[in-house]
C-alpha cells in the first residue's frame, strides 16, 4: 500500500504495519501494561510490627479500660497500619511480539482514520515556538498532535516545548500510550521507515 506524503510522491509501505486489522482487547491490554509499568510501586507503611515504642501493657488487664496490650494497635491515632502497604512491582508481562502487534494495530487504525500524516521533514532549524506553530497550521492538524522524528534534534524539541497540545518523540521513544492519546500522529518519511523495518 502507499501513504501519502504532504508535498512529495506517495510512499510505499507494508499493508502488514499501516494496513492491518485493528485489535482493540490486544491494544487496550498493552496500553494497561505500559501504564502499569510507569508506576512507582514505592508506597510503604509501618505495620504495628515495625512501629518504634514500648511493648509495655499501658493499663491494667481487669477493672477498667479495655484488655489492650500497647498503643501500637491499629485502632489508635499513631498505631500501625492493619494491612501495610510494602513497595511492589505493578509490572506486567507482554510478549515482544504482542507489543509489535498492538502498535501496528494503533498505526493502521490512525492511518484508516486519517490520522496520520507524513511529512519530508518538519523543516524547524531554530528553536521558535512560532515557527512550529506556523508548520502545525500549515500541517492542518489539530488537538493533541504528537511528532515523530527519525532522531528528534534539539531544536524541535525547543521549540515545541512551550505548545501543551504538542509531543514529540523519536523511534526509539515510540510508545501505544502516546499513539492512542494523540488526535493525530505526524511522521517523517524517514521515521516511517524505521517503525517498518522494526514492525515488519
Amino acid at each position: 500500500m502507499e501513504l501519502n506524503v504532504i508535498g512529495a510522491k506517495p510512499l510505499s509501505v507494508s499493508d502488514e504495519v499501516f494496513g492491518g486489522e485493528f485489535k482493540q482487547a490486544l491494544v487496550h491490554q498493552v496500553v494497561v501494561a505500559y501504564q502499569a509499568g510507569g508506576r512507582a510501586g514505592t508506597k510503604a507503611q509501618l505495620s504495628r510490627g515495625e512501629l518504634s515504642g514500648t511493648t509495655k501493657k499501658f493499663k491494667k488487664q481487669k477493672g477498667g479500660g479495655a484488655r489492650h496490650g500497647d498503643y501500637r494497635a491499629p485502632i489508635f491515632v499513631g498505631g500501625g497500619v492493619t494491612f501495610a502497604a510494602k513497595p511492589r512491582s505493578y509490572e506486567q508481562k507482554v510478549n515482544r511480539k504482542s507489543y509489535r502487534v498492538a502498535i501496528r494495530s494503533i498505526l493502521s487504525e490512525l492511518n484508516r482514520q486519517g490520522r496520520l500524516k507524513v511529512v519530508e521533514g518538519f523543516g524547524i532549524e531554530t528553536p521558535k515556538t512560532k515557527s512550529m506553530i506556523a508548520k502545525l497550521a500549515e500541517l492542518q492538524v489539530s488537538g493533541r498532535v504528537l511528532l515523530v522524528s527519525e532522531d528528534a534534534n534539539e531544536a524541535l524539541f525547543l521549540a515545541s516545548r512551550n505548545i501543551p497540545y504538542l509531543h514529540v518523540v523519536d523511534v526509539v521513544a515510540l510508545n501505544p500510550v502516546s499513539l492512542v492519546g494523540s488526535d493525530h500522529v505526524v511522521m517523517t518519511v524517514e521515521a516511517v521507515k524505521k517503525v517498518e523495518e522494526w514492525l515488519a
